[in-house]
């Protein structure tokens, strides 16, 4: 019996109309997601501009935030919701495949992406070797934290703290601080 279905590619993605969804290929299967929500930007506008400071006083690497690709492989092409790729001679690489690899890939769940965030995307990135991967979940207020070398997910309610290879001093955010200026409660701090 004929296999009816159909392998993608990151090359397939050309040939999409642009109708303002993300489209991302993993392993051959095509993942479409819809536009954010406000909420969902403010999320991820709120990490961008930490990791961006902290980035411009520790010169390891560049962040970036979605839509731009990320393309591992001709089966393999993302749009994570913000990454961070190493600098190249001291400077932003020009595109993904000047460094291919990522420091840190974020995303912020929606409730048409928990499972592929928290399934496909975590296992591509532990594959691909990023070196740390975070979920940032809205509704219970936690960021979630998987590496490469750790079969279990680290959550975190408190404090998370941020060191990649070459830092002097780490990224240390108030977690609950974060979620309440995303969320718009930041009078009770």
């Amino acid at each position: 019996m004929p296999n009816l279905k159909r392998r993608w590619t990151v090359d397939d993605l050309d040939d999409l109309r642009d109708d303002g969804s993300r489209y991302e290929v993993i392993d051959g299967d095509l993942f479409v997601t819809p536009s954010p929500s406000w909420r969902h930007q403010e999320a991820i506008a709120e990490l961008h501009g930490m990791l961006r400071a902290y980035l411009r006083r520790e010169r390891v690497g560049h962040a970036f935030f979605a839509p731009a690709d990320v393309i591992f492989s001709p089966n393999r092409g993302v749009q994570p919701d913000i990454f961070v790729v190493p600098l190249v001679g001291g400077h932003r690489p020009g595109a993904f495949a000047d460094v291919g690899r990522l420091l840190l890939a974020v995303e912020v769940l929606s409730p048409t992406t928990a499972r592929a965030d928290r399934v496909a995307k975590r296992t591509l990135f532990r594959e691909e070797g990023v070196t740390e991967y975070w979920v940032v979940d809205l509704e219970s207020r936690t960021i979630e934290r998987s590496t490469p070398s750790e079969s279990r997910v680290e959550v975190l309610v408190d404090e998370m703290t941020w060191a990649p290879d070459g830092v002097a001093d780490p990224l240390v955010i108030n977690v609950a601080e974060y979620f309440a200026r995303v969320l718009g409660d930041e009078h009770t701090f």
